[in-house]
């Protein structure tokens, strides 16, 4: 029996896969490729809103920096990628309410192995568009704390935006167990990191604080936030967070493309603030439509 769909128009996407379009039930990927070998690849997550990609040069700048840490030998040109995402775009007629899942990989290998001296054909690149609103409840959702630590930098630097997500996909299933949305994740010290898909902000007595990014991906909403919030005035920093910090913040959202901007209402049982969204946090929400509303790449069609 096939799984019903969050979104029933997906059941018949095209997806570009290798250098070509292809239905939802034919893309996939070799056995020998080097995502599914040993989680050896990178990715971008975007969004369509109302016919432009948002912050399209900023994903693509942080996937080949991610590449490029990685080592890949090649990587396909940005006009390419470009390419390919406008082609998938425009194959499934999707225009707005759209996120896409951009992975680039190494690509197959001759054989079963490690190295990347096995990997002989070139990278493999992956747009995968879906019909798909933020994630989050816009009124709130809740958060609990994760056993499983962030990943520090001399072990797997999180600046690098790579596919391989065990350490988060375990405490996602804490969470899940929890009954939450999402966890938070410490890093190796007990300092607030981030949550297994997000970033996060709090607010204490007016000044906006996220956590420094040491043991999380500098999220390009999270830096888009921080942009507006200098823009707008509102005292912003980045340093070291505790959890207690977090329990008793007069606010806290969660930031990301996924989510946009998701306000946090309870974390380990804690009632945040007043228990409903923020007065700055509804503020941002604001600021940050009216960006994805004026901002982005046009469309070719």
């Amino acid at each position: 029996m096939t799984a019903p769909l969050p979104d029933p128009r997906n059941a018949r996407l095209w997806v570009h896969v290798g250098g070509k379009l292809v239905e939802r039930a034919e893309a996939k990927v070799s056995v020998f490729d080097s995502s599914v070998q040993g989680g050896d690849a990178c990715w971008e997550g975007l969004r369509v809103y109302d016919g432009r990609i948002f912050a399209l040069e900023r994903h693509l700048d942080r996937l080949f920096a991610s590449a490029k840490a990685l080592a890949f030998a090649t990587v396909p040109s940005r006009d390419e990628v470009e390419a390919a995402i406008f082609a998938t775009l425009a194959a499934n007629g999707m225009r707005d309410g759209v996120h896409i899942r951009l992975t680039l990989t190494r690509g197959e290998k001759v054989t079963s192995g490690m190295s990347p001296e096995l990997n002989r054909s070139g990278p493999c690149l992956i747009v995968l568009a879906e019909w798909k609103p933020p994630v989050y409840d816009r009124r709130g959702i809740r958060l609990v704390t994760s056993s499983w630590r962030r990943n520090p930098p001399q072990c797997l630097d999180s600046k690098i935006h790579h596919a391989n997500l065990l350490n988060n996909v375990l405490a996602k299933i804490e969470a899940n167990h929890a009954g939450a949305d999402d966890a938070v994740m410490l890093d190796v010290e007990g300092y607030v990191a981030e949550t297994n898909a997000t970033n996060l902000f709090l607010v204490r007595r007016g000044e906006l604080l996220t956590p420094a990014a040491d043991h999380c991906l500098p999220g390009i909403t999270r830096a888009i936030v921080l942009e507006i919030a200098r823009a707008e005035g509102i005292p912003a920093s980045e340093r070291r967070v505790s959890l207690v910090e977090l329990h008793t913040a007069d606010e806290v959202f969660t930031t990301g493309t996924m989510g946009e901007l998701a306000p946090v209402l309870l974390i380990d049982g804690r009632t945040i603030g007043s228990g409903a969204i923020g007065p700055l946090t509804r503020r941002l929400q604001r600021f940050f439509a009216e960006r994805t509303a004026q901002e982005g790449r046009a469309l070719p069609f």
